[in-house]
């Protein structure tokens, strides 16, 4: 890599993602920015065929085999925008002598406050009282049942960093929290915790059902007809980590047959999302989009963490947040669970204990 002290690199930032902050960072530090507009596909190929970076930090781009191929052999790092990477073929970056970092804590606040947003939106049903609130304002206010999270179970598929996060403000609002993350040891989770290691438990046993694991050979479609009806009847659907965890068409059919209660995405496959998909026109489904990852905050740090990453190697530094490389097909599994009780919530006649 380059030393120092030598010419900087030429740099391809998408333009909703450039901040001043991170052309101040790069700026002295001898780099060249080139923003970009595009998103994927050809057109973005021929932007990397144009300008001939050597870093490139992709936001909605899928970087697959024929990226690497039109970025070679300038291109030296990639940097993804967020803590997602299922997009980017790794064994074709390898090929090409690529250098993958991402930023995994940037939007990690932003998410949890999403899907804590989601949790209150579906116990709280705001979008039947609004309606309802239209008509009547005491059949809103009085007459539609609606409840608080205190009290209720919440089950985490996925208990990373976002899903760690979730779980102890899941706590804060006095709910009980369980999880099921079968590559992660029991002494690693949240305190207060209950960790479940049997899936159909976590689907059984919970109020909400909230999703927080990437995009695997494992998880895609693990939500899916089979395992909608294993949960309650009164439970909600939560997913703010990635589409492809869930069989779109089974959900719908599920919150319309009633086998779920409802469900709330920030997430979808295939975005941007046609205004005429069924998803969006589903009573009992709330679809937001993708906004978890996008608050200014996230954003910024998003996109700082990419620079820095850029930069370190740039230095011929190991960056400090590389992709990982895990098989999941192969990687290790526990089957450990807590040692020390997890935290019960109260009952809501406990008046004394809320």
């Amino acid at each position: 890599m380059e030393s120092a002290g030598s010419k900087g690199w030429k740099i391809l930032i998408p333009k909703t993602a450039l901040i001043p902050e991170a052309e101040k960072y790069l700026g002295d530090r001898g780099h060249t920015i080139i923003p970009y507009f595009t998103k994927s596909g050809e057109e973005l190929r021929a932007e990397l065929r144009a300008h001939k970076p050597d870093a490139i930090i992709i936001r909605d781009a899928k970087a697959d085999r024929a990226f690497f191929e039109a970025a070679a052999p300038n291109l030296k790092a990639i940097a993804r925008y967020g803590a997602g990477y299922d997009g980017v073929d790794l064994d074709a970056a390898d090929e090409f002598g690529v250098t993958c970092t991402y930023a995994p804590i940037g939007n990690s606040f932003s998410v949890a406050e999403v899907a804590m947003f989601h949790l209150l939106h579906a116990a709280l049903r705001i979008e039947v009282v609004r309606k309802n609130m239209m008509v009547d304002f005491m059949l809103a206010k009085q007459r539609t049942p609606y409840n608080n999270l205190a009290g209720k179970t919440v089950g985490l598929i996925g208990c990373g960093n976002i899903g760690s996060r979730v779980a102890r403000h899941a706590m804060e609002f006095k709910m009980n929290v369980w999880a099921y993350d079968p590559f992660k040891p029991a002494g690693d989770f949240p305190k207060g915790v209950r960790v479940v290691r049997d899936l159909d438990e976590l689907l059984t046993g919970c109020d909400f059902i909230s999703l927080h694991a990437p995009a695997t050979s494992v998880t895609r479609n693990m939500i899916n007809k089979e395992t909608l009806a294993k949960m309650k009847p009164t439970a909600y659907l939560i997913n703010t980590a990635r589409g492809a965890l869930v069989n779109e068409a089974d959900a719908i059919e599920a919150v319309k047959n009633g086998v779920i209660a409802g469900a709330e995405f920030d997430t979808c496959v295939n975005e941007p999302l046609d205004p005429d998909r069924e998803v969006l026109h589903t009573d009992g489904i709330y679809v937001t989009p993708h906004q978890g990852g996008s608050t200014k905050e996230a954003s910024t740090r998003a996109c700082m963490m990419d620079c820095i990453g850029i930069h370190e190697i740039y230095e011929g530094k190991a960056p400090s947040w590389p992709i990982p490389r895990i098989n999941y097909d192969t990687a290790p599994t526990y089957d450990d669970v807590n040692e020390e009780p997890a935290y019960e919530a109260p009952d809501y006649l406990d008046i004394w204990a809320l």
